[in-house]
């Protein structure tokens, strides 16, 4: 067995992890899990955006506006980089071996 520190990556680095040997299922996975969390983190820093901005300015807007004009455009941008990104990914990973 090898140590994590003995295992060389030839491929590129993101936040320590390696970009390369993604098989298709672990490509989706991850392209729908990036859009996943961005939509839920959008979301909910909107709603709470929209919470400061009802509560100081005394405004009715509602918070559903959050989800159609904040979480899901920002989750279908990033799920619209993240396919053709994981899948190049995972077509160079197939192409090397």
């Amino acid at each position: 067995m090898q140590s994590a520190q003995s295992q060389h990556h030839s491929g590129g680095k993101f936040l320590g992890f390696p970009l390369e040997g993604f098989s298709l299922f672990q490509s989706l996975l991850l392209a729908l899990t990036s859009a996943f969390f961005t939509f839920f983190a959008t979301t909910t820093l909107s709603i709470f955006a929209l919470l400061a901005y009802n509560l100081i300015g005394h405004h009715t807007v509602n918070y559903a506006d959050s989800y159609l004009y904040v979480g899901f455009p920002a989750g279908l941008i990033v799920l619209l980089i993240a396919l053709p990104l994981f899948g190049t990914l995972w077509i160079r990973a197939k192409m090397q071996r």
